[in-house]
């Protein structure tokens, strides 16, 4: 859904014809993880029997650990993002992103989704005038914990990949 047509061969693994190495795939993985964790609650507190959200954040970063294997993780997303689907505004936009956080095993472009849900999440859950702002801020702390490795790639992908992803990434 958030995926470019033209794929960035620095977001694609080098066994698969990119530049991405391994080392900075598991960092996307694990700063994916931090966004969707970051605004867990929000789903967590509407539904709080489901674990399918956290058990994707958990199998994030069990992948990067060598724990399970890509498909695993990936399955995980996707038992995330069917929990979403009931659902309307910030516990929806939660779901979503420990989803696409625990999709990112797959297809490392998946970052920037949990990382956009989970600022969509946070507007959802702010006061109608505070929206703009709640979200900017939550753009930047997920900013301040991007490791210094992948910096510069996110913040170039989020740029590029702005208008894709609901513009959340200049509010």
């Amino acid at each position: 859904m958030i995926l470019p047509k033209v794929r960035d061969p620095r977001l694609v693994t080098v066994r698969r014809g990119g530049t991405l190495t391994d080392a900075d795939h598991h960092l996307l993985a694990l700063w994916a993880a931090t966004c969707a964790e970051h605004v867990l609650s929000l789903f967590e507190s509407e539904v709080p029997g489901d674990d399918r959200p956290r058990q994707a954040i958990e199998h994030a970063r069990s992948w990067v650990r060598g724990e399970v294997p890509m498909m695993v993780a990936r399955a995980a997303g996707g038992h995330a993002m069917g929990a979403a689907r009931p659902l309307r505004g910030a516990a929806r936009f939660a779901a979503y992103a420990a989803g696409q956080a625990g999709c990112v095993a797959h297809v490392p472009e998946h970052d920037l989704g949990a990382a956009a849900y989970a600022i969509k999440a946070v507007g959802e859950a702010a006061p109608s005038d505070e929206r703009t702002d709640a979200m900017r801020r939550e753009c930047q702390w997920q900013r301040d914990r991007l490791p210094a490795p992948v910096l510069d790639l996110v913040l170039e992908d989020q740029s590029r990949r702005n208008a894709i992803c609901w513009s959340v990434f200049d509010v």
